[in-house]
């Protein structure tokens, strides 16, 4: 195979051509590093080679580029940098960002963890679940979890003072805030627990006037 052609491309690719057809764009360092010239001989061998090494160098620029935004798990990184590189590929980027330091599981997890129990409200049950959905480690998952959250029905509370507390005096506003909180994962009969202390105040309240 000859090389008939090297072409710039977008993005900091070449577009390579062998016998007088496109074969494929390679990264444009990678390329420069092999030192091949425009009417050389390469081999099969040659050209994958090249062809592996400029998708492993764009999974890590894409990897870099993800971590630069925000952190990540390893699984979920991983995934994304799927989705423009071969499968070898985003699992060495992602093994290379943990070796770095820039990826940590456990920090991820920690910091997640606190702002789906914290902000969000959810439970320790669909916490955990996301977690696992990350790529976390089950074990890791609920140690964290259990951890950081605090009382489901005392979170309920909160949740409910601060979204339901004036609907709760006819059936179609506790229908919704039971629905609202279930979403959050609660389970009924936590649920049911803090809405009976609040129809009962207003049941109480009823009475006295």
């Amino acid at each position: 195979m000859v090389i008939t052609a090297m072409q710039p491309r977008r993005r900091s690719f070449t577009a390579l051509f062998l016998d007088g057809e496109w074969v494929c764009n390679l990264d444009t360092e990678i390329l420069c590093r092999t030192g091949w010239q425009v009417g050389q001989a390469i081999t099969p061998e040659e050209l994958e080679e090249a062809q592996q090494a400029s998708d492993m160098r764009r999974a890590q620029e894409k990897a870099l580029y993800l971590l630069e935004y925000r952190s990540h798990s390893k699984k979920e990184l991983e995934e994304k940098i799927r989705r423009t590189s071969s499968r070898e590929a985003a699992a060495a980027a992602a093994d290379r960002m943990e070796e770095l330091g820039l990826v940590d599981d456990e920090e991820y997890a920690r910091r997640y963890a606190a702002q789906l129990l914290g902000r969000k409200k959810w439970s320790a049950s669909r916490t955990v679940y996301e977690l696992r959905q990350k790529g976390i480690d089950p074990e890791l998952a609920g140690e964290l979890v259990e951890e950081l959250a605090e009382d489901p029905e005392e979170a309920i509370r909160q949740i409910v003072e601060k979204k339901y507390a004036r609907c709760l005096d006819d059936e179609k506003g506790l229908r919704r805030a039971v629905q609202g909180l279930q979403r959050l994962g609660y389970r009924y009969a936590d649920i049911r627990r803090v809405l009976r202390e609040y129809r009962d105040e207003i049941d109480e309240t009823e009475y006295e006037e």
